[in-house]
């Protein structure tokens, strides 16, 4: 089987000829590649290039093509910053007052020159790698983390909690849903086998249960609907210790969930072995970037053995990996999948999984 094999079958529920992976490795890439990020954002060609040159270096099976987490809110009018060497990152709001929903312009995605490269650069991969490497094409960001943008994160909790206002706050995720969409569809026409979206402040870290049920999940379960109705598998990304809504978030429709390192793996692997894929979930930090080979192979190999009776997995990171992760570290991670059994066999009388599913 091949890369896009390998994650197509753990998508479908069938088993791969061994455990697939796709890292969340933008930063590491373009470092790795000798760019600095705002070379990386600013242009296709090396974008692609950098993921591109990580996918051959490390013989990776999929890759996660992102750039950071405020593409959608610079797209709508939130400040954003652009660092020489760092992720961009927003600051301020773009909707001081929450009766301006009512005011806001519809915006034309596909005129932003930001999510023009970002398209782009997937395109080119898809041309270059998509035969035998699974693309995913990510989003970022969902509805509650877009309008937390255009708010301000703290004012937007208090929106939420305050429901005095509910009809502009739902108001306000209506608009923000039209722009995710929009994006899907977008990514969707570059070829991409996958979309996937993050909504990092909607886990139980900063939003209640009960909060993440009324205002997060029915607009993620609406982005998840956009992506099927385009034809592709969809992912939804959250940040945190998650046990609190995993059994809300099967209620997503999404066809994989990336989880945090925080989250209780086992409780995921009990909750969503036959009905969703499982992204993830080595701590990117502690981990990755600041730990020894061995401990990387120790933390690799308990997650490995969690999952060793379900073909719905996908290894990778918690979240994005730092840009100075050592080498050693990450192909420690990748030797235990290539090399251990846990990672190269599967219970015996089942069937490998097959290329059903597959795009193009």
């Amino acid at each position: 089987m091949n890369g896009r094999q390998r994650i197509a079958a753990a998508l479908n529920g069938n088993w791969p000829d061994r455990t697939p992976v796709m890292l969340h490795n933008f930063m590491m890439a373009a470092r790795e590649a000798g760019v600095t990020m705002r070379q990386f954002r600013e242009d296709p060609k090396q974008m692609a290039r950098c993921f591109g040159e990580a996918a051959e270096r490390y013989r990776l099976d999929g890759i996660f093509v992102d750039v950071d987490t405020v593409t959608l809110a610079g797209a709508v009018g939130v400040p954003v910053d652009f660092p020489e060497d760092n992720p961009a990152r927003s600051h301020g709001s773009c909707l001081p007052a929450l009766e301006g929903v009512r005011d806001l312009d519809p915006v034309d995605l596909s005129r932003d020159p930001r999510i023009q490269i970002l398209t782009e650069a997937v395109a080119i991969l898809v041309r270059e790698y998509g035969q035998e490497l699974f693309i995913r094409g990510n989003c970022d960001q969902s509805p509650f983390s877009l309008a937390g943008a255009m708010r301000g994160l703290d004012q937007w909790l208090m929106d939420v909690a305050g429901q005095q206002d509910d009809e502009l706050v739902h108001a306000l995720l209506e608009y923000c849903t039209g722009i995710t969409c929009q994006f899907v569809k977008l990514m969707a026409k570059t070829g991409a086998h996958m979309i996937s979206n993050g909504d990092s402040p909607a886990g139980p870290d900063m939003l209640s249960p009960r909060f993440y049920s009324a205002y997060a999940l029915p607009y993620e379960r609406r982005v998840a609907a956009c992506s099927h109705r385009e034809g592709l598998p969809y992912l939804l990304h959250i940040c945190g210790k998650t046990d609190r809504i995993l059994k809300q978030m099967l209620d997503i429709g999404a066809d994989a969930l990336e989880i945090d390192f925080k989250t209780d793996t086992q409780l995921a692997h009990d909750l969503f072995k036959d009905k969703v894929t499982f992204f993830g979930n080595i701590d990117p930090s502690e981990v990755l970037a600041r730990g020894t080979p061995e401990l990387v192979k120790l933390k690799t190999e308990e997650l490995l053995n969690v999952f060793a009776d379900s073909p719905r997995f996908v290894l990778n990171s918690g979240c994005a990996i730092p840009a100075d992760t050592p080498p050693e570290n990450i192909r420690a991670m990748l030797a235990c999948v290539r090399t251990s059994p846990l990672g190269v066999e599967r219970p015996q009388g089942l069937p490998y999984g097959n290329d059903a599913g597959l795009r193009g």
